[in-house]
């Protein structure tokens, strides 16, 4: 059987509209005339709104109506598929082609195809419908997310739905729905279920007794309507037999359709028809079942749970039959991937499951969703055969992938089976393959000499394809460990070995990795600026992993080196990138050199929302200044912190202990030094600061930590703490010459007024103070008690005035009272000042900026804010603010 486009229009017009609309929208008026206005108001001003409820709430049909008859929009629609994992960019492909664009195989990355649909809308007011978000995939919010950062500004109404009660905390639609909450031009509309009132309206002339239904069905529209449908039959036990009674009349032949149509988890297209035996009178006649429609994408069912109604009704043993059938079908039209291992995996079919399963993979690796590549390999591994070496290759990949969504010790059982696989195989190739990756992992795993010794098991391989990437791994912890000799030796055998083989990335990962270098132990800018380009070349080619390592690297450098400014732009940039390719491991890394940027800067509270999300996130590597960040704010609060401040300085310990790198060694021992002092008490560790300064004191590269340590040795022994005295001044008495920053040098020198205003200008404003307090002129060192209050360092201020006393001053003033504001809400003083900046009118995304949060913070504390108020809205609280003692 041939399809002609008559036959395409009849099949359209067979299966449309098969429910009645007005049944659906009872008590939806107010709904319908908000996006009717939405709508109206697009040829002027865009907006985006979400519309949720639960299946079967008449999220659709409440689009669907209010978009029907709108002459002067476009409406384009895309809709996303309950599949095991999402098609990436599948919604975004369906707008895009009802717009006219054509998209290939390869989509590309999210931003450009973004950029690609804002170009399709134009100036022409257009309609774009996402239905079912809650099956998304991530490039298709962050293409989203691109769109809802700029609606506003166009002719253009993006309505999503979505069901809420399938939306975790953690799923991907997540920071959309975020954003949309933060939009001006940005709505929510949640549907409910019916009221009884409403239920009566639907089952007039039915007989069927109201309160029962909604007992029943919880005044689920679509239960309701399905019961209304069926006034005949006794009370449907549960809403599969109001389903299923659609289907009682018919003979077995369509019954068979509507299965095989049910086992497309969305619909089929109308391509498919001729090759599953489908005609055009079939439809008709299952048109009066009322469970089919016609969508753009072909033939499928009405509701969702229409759909699993049926599907759960198939008899066991027919189901892969029926999913062979289509899935024979869909390879004859070329289908993605992605739908074709759904339905090889569902038909039993190892083979076409590891082969559909690995292209998808590589699909979604390419869009920069990692996790779906995830979640198709593991799809790919989970179907029994293949060849041994086959399978070590998917782990391999799985083991990257699971790596770079931070899921580190999965990755270390992937990658261990491909190393057993390996060497079963005799495989020299694979296995260095699988020592370099395992390299790789463990360094992230804050393993540093696990990592080595892959590194050299891996390097054993001189002609396999896997010795330049492992060769830039030990360049990695070459630098790491401020080796200069060693990273400039690796960087050059790098830099020749990818001239040979051709292999661009691994040449790029070079000069990056070699160009950090020269930044961080030359402490050359014009290598800053050349890194740059770098990583912004990397990116625009979608090394992701290399980019983003880039970025990370100098991120933290800039922290490192005091560059705060630099780094804040740097961050800027860089973490959007993460989000927007799906790469979590260095999403962590870099929210944890923030959490040390913020730290440095005095944000602490900044500071510590990012140490407590990288804590969290459990990425190890990531996790050593956030525990510093988390132990030293509440020890210089004076305050306890969650989990212990000792458990946090512990814990980095362990940490630094493990990773064996100077910066993060002289960082932590500098965290037990300050501990000391603001206790006032001995430490047994830092007797072995003298040994770590001869150790890494000379090397290039760390004399900011180096002057932050022996800063703080110096503050000890003035207090006279054992073991330490020896080290006062800028070098040790048996040992090299320490390096040491300017602003410390000046301090360890006695000047310490002028190293005060070094750190100031710096923006170290805690720095800053502590310098003041060693100042000869006893009304700065007085007036410092002041800064350190202010920060809210309270331990650290009390611990100064002791220093000052001992020093002699006879005029030290005592704590100050920290005033009680009339709060009879009870809000913290974090929620006051939220209150404060609401009341001036601020947005959340200036509350944001203003207090140094995330934007989804400032919307929890907005949130927190109002429930304790007691108000509705934010104009409330502008209006009350001089009433409740905001202004």
């Amino acid at each position: 059987m041939t399809s002609t486009a008559a036959d395409r229009e009849t099949f359209r017009t067979a299966v449309g509209g098969s429910y009645p609309v007005g049944v659906e929208l009872v008590e939806r008026e107010p709904q319908l005339e908000h996006l009717r206005t939405a709508l109206e108001r697009s040829r002027t001003q865009g907006c985006f709104v979400a519309v949720s409820g639960e299946a079967g709430a008449g999220k659709s049909a409440l689009v669907r109506v209010a978009t029907t008859g709108q002459q002067w929009t476009r409406v384009a629609r895309g809709l996303c598929d309950p599949l095991e994992t999402p098609r990436p960019l599948g919604p975004v492909r369906d707008v895009l082609a009802d717009l006219g664009v054509k998209v290939g195989a390869d989509p590309g990355a999210p931003v450009p195809l973004a950029e690609r649909l804002l170009d399709a809308v134009g100036s022409e007011p257009t309609t774009l419908v996402i239905e079912d978000a809650q099956w998304v995939d991530e490039a298709s919010v962050e293409v989203l997310r691109f769109v809802a950062r700029r609606v506003e500004a166009l002719p253009l109404v993006v309505l999503l739905t979505y069901r809420d009660g399938e939306i975790g905390p953690d799923h991907v639609l997540r920071p959309l729905l975020g954003d949309i909450a933060r939009l001006d031009a940005g709505t929510s509309i949640g549907l409910k279920g019916l009221s009884i009132g409403a239920i009566r309206t639907v089952l007039a002339g039915t007989g069927i007794d109201a309160p029962s239904v909604l007992a029943l069905t919880g005044g689920n529209p679509f239960f309701v309507t399905e019961i209304a449908r069926h006034p005949a039959e006794a009370l449907p036990a549960s809403v599969r037999d109001a389903v299923l009674a659609s289907t009682s009349a018919v003979g077995a032949a369509d019954l068979e359709v509507l299965q095989v149509i049910a086992t497309a988890p969305d619909s089929l297209d109308d391509r498919l028809l001729p090759a599953l035996a489908i005609d055009v009178p079939q439809l008709r006649r299952l048109e009066a079942t009322g469970l089919l429609r016609r969508s753009r994408r072909g033939v499928g069912y009405r509701h969702e749970l229409a759909r699993r109604a049926v599907e759960d009704s198939i008899p066991p043993g027919v189901t892969p039959r029926l999913h062979a059938r289509i899935l024979l079908a869909l390879e004859g039209v070329g289908a993605d991937p992605a739908v074709l291992a759904h339905h090889a995996h569902a038909a039993g079919d190892d083979a076409r499951t590891r082969a559909y399963a690995d292209r998808a993979a590589a699909e979604a690796t390419q869009a920069g969703s990692h996790r779906e590549a995830v979640a198709f390999l593991e799809l790919a591994l989970a179907a029994p055969g293949g060849e041994p070496v086959h399978r070590a290759a998917l782990l391999e990949r799985l083991s990257f992938q699971q790596y770079m969504v931070s899921r580190l010790p999965e990755a270390v059982e992937s990658i261990s089976e491909a190393t057993r696989l390996w060497a079963e195989a005799r495989d020299d190739d694979g296995l260095a393959a699988a020592h370099s990756r395992r390299a790789l992992i463990e360094y992230y795993s804050a393993r540093r000499a696990a990592s080595e010794r892959h590194i050299a098991l891996a390097l054993a391989h001189r002609d396999a394809p896997a010795y330049g990437a492992a060769k830039s791994l030990e360049m990695l912890l070459a630098f790491r460990r401020n080796d200069a000799d060693a990273t400039s030796e690796a960087r050059k055998v790098t830099r020749s070995l990818a001239q040979e083989r051709s292999d661009d990335e691994l040449l790029v990962r070079s000069e990056i990795l070699g160009t950090a270098g020269d930044v961080l132990m030359g402490d050359d800018l014009a290598a800053r600026d050349r890194l740059l380009i770098l990583v912004h070349d990397a990116a625009a080619r979608l090394f992701d992993e290399t980019a983003s390592t880039g970025w990370s690297q100098l991120a933290a450098i800039d922290v490192e080196q005091r560059r705060f400014r630099d780094a804040e732009s740097l961050l800027e940039q860089s973490l959007p990138f993460t989000v927007d390719r799906d790469i979590p491991i260095c999403e962590q890394w870099q929210t944890g050199v923030r959490s040390r940027l913020q730290f440095e800067r005095g944000r602490w509270e900044a500071g510590l929302e990012d140490a407590q999300t990288v804590l969290d996130g459990g990425a190890p590597i990531a996790s050593l200044w956030p525990h510093l960040v988390a132990g030293l704010v509440a020890l210089r609060r004076g305050e306890p912190a969650p989990g212990g401040a000792d458990d946090h300085l512990e814990h980095a310990w362990r940490l630094a202990e493990q990773m064996g790198e100077p910066l993060a060694r002289l960082a932590v021992m500098a965290a037990f030094a300050e501990r000391a002092w603001l206790l006032d008490l001995r430490d047994p560790r830092l007797a072995g600061a003298a040994a770590l300064l001869r150790e890494v004191g000379g090397l290039p590269g760390v004399q900011w930590s180096t002057g932050r340590l022996a800063v703080w040795l110096r503050r000890l022994e003035t207090d006279h703490v054992d073991g330490v005295g020896h080290l006062n001044g800028t070098s040790a008495h048996d040992g090299p010459s320490l390096t040491v920053a300017e602003p410390s040098a000046l301090e360890l020198e006695g000047r310490s007024d002028e190293a005060a205003q070094r750190w100031r200008a710096l923006g170290a404003p805690y720095e800053a103070a502590l310098a003041r307090v060693g100042s000869s002129d006893e009304q700065v060192a007085v007036a410092a008690l002041a800064d350190l209050e202010a920060m809210g360092a309270w331990a650290a201020a009390d611990r100064a005035r002791g220093v000052l006393r001992e020093r002699g001053l006879s005029r030290v003033p005592a704590r100050r009272r920290t005033t009680t504001v009339a709060n009879p809400s009870g809000l913290t003083s974090r929620q006051l000042d939220v209150a404060r900046l609401v009341a001036l009118g601020l947005t959340n995304a200036e509350l944001a900026q203003k207090l140094y949060i995330s934007p989804r913070t400032a919307d929890h504390h907005v949130s927190a804010v109002l429930t304790k108020l007691g108000l509705g809205t934010r104009r409330e609280v502008v209006r009350r603010a001089s009433e409740l003692g905001l202004v």
